[in-house]
């Protein structure tokens, strides 16, 4: 069965007959998608494999880009530009439109940065993202290099130059998502499965300003596997990648449902024409599904 209904509200995002499609396979580990409506393809990370590649209706899936720096997270800012977290380069990047790839971030008070994750923008052009030790903890999906900093999410001005830390309160900070408004910011911590902390969502309430997160505290907390990249719909729930699919989480924190994939899932974005497309990066596949909602364009 394709969806596990656990609660009732889960059955009006459900279109009944639609499958779920295999895009694409062959991939080490797929991450990172985002959508290109200008293009109507889709942008996604092999991270292992050091590219990038890109889906169509009418192409299927070429190379975007290789070498990519390890590439992990993709967004597009407000004016289009793709923006990236580079494990290799420990920074966080973006695509001018001439094709010039610009350093945005690689340094926190003159020490490296871990290997940016996951990445989003918000409305007033500030970036928020997330920056793990994955890319440097061996030689698989970056370089092995030494840990300068604790793994923290971060805000960075692109107006200013400033970075500051956002939260310092995780162990492994993942996936990122602003919901409706931008009131609040959802993150995944990855965790341990097997301790402490368990995989989990944190929100928190973004200030009145726009420059700080306050009230963190836990969403939802996964009973097992993991919790990684994560979109937001128009109705504030959340989709995210975990252990045995995708997750669909209320605002409130209750899980509404799952679509079983059959492989751990990294990350998803909304596309198509409507939004109302779910692009998943499982393992070493790429798939899509429709969906009775429409990802937030932001998001």
């Amino acid at each position: 069965m394709l969806y596990d209904i656990v609660d009732p509200r889960f059955r009006q995002y459900v279109v009944g007959n639609a499958l779920l499609e295999k895009l694409g396979e062959g991939y080490r580990w797929a991450e990172g998608p985002v959508w290109f409506g200008d293009m109507n393809a889709l942008v996604f990370s092999d991270v292992p494999s050091d590219r990038m590649l890109v889906w169509s209706e009418l192409g299927g899936v070429r190379v975007f880009r290789q070498p990519s720096g390890y590439a992990n997270g993709n967004t597009r800012d407000r004016q289009g530009r793709l923006v990236t977290c580079s494990h290799l380069a420990r920074a966080v990047q973006r695509t001018e439109h001439d094709g010039e790839i610009r350093v945005l971030v690689d340094a926190f008070q003159g020490r490296r940065l871990n290997s940016p994750n996951d990445v989003v923008v918000k409305s007033d052009d500030t970036v928020w993202f997330s920056d793990p030790n994955y890319g440097i903890a061996g030689d698989y999906q970056g370089a092995r290099a030494t840990q300068e900093l604790p793994c923290n999410v971060y805000r960075f001005d692109p107006h200013t130059g400033d970075l500051r830390v956002a939260s310092d309160a995780f162990q492994a900070p993942n996936g990122l998502a602003f919901g409706p408004g931008e009131r609040v910011l959802y993150v995944a911590e990855t965790g341990d499965p097997s301790g402490s902390p368990r995989p989990h969502i944190k929100v928190f309430d973004v200030s009145d300003d726009g420059a700080h997160l306050e009230n963190g505290r836990v969403l939802h907390e996964f009973e097992g596997g993991n919790a990684d990249g994560l979109r937001c719909d128009e109705d504030g729930n959340l989709w995210c990648g975990s252990a045995d699919g995708v997750a669909c989480i209320a605002s409130d924190g209750t899980l509404l449902g799952r679509i079983r994939v059959g492989s751990v899932v990294a990350n998803v974005a909304f596309g198509g024409p409507r939004r109302n497309r779910l692009f998943i990066c499982a393992a070493q596949s790429l798939y899509a599904v429709y969906v009775n909602t429409r990802g937030l364009t932001s998001a």
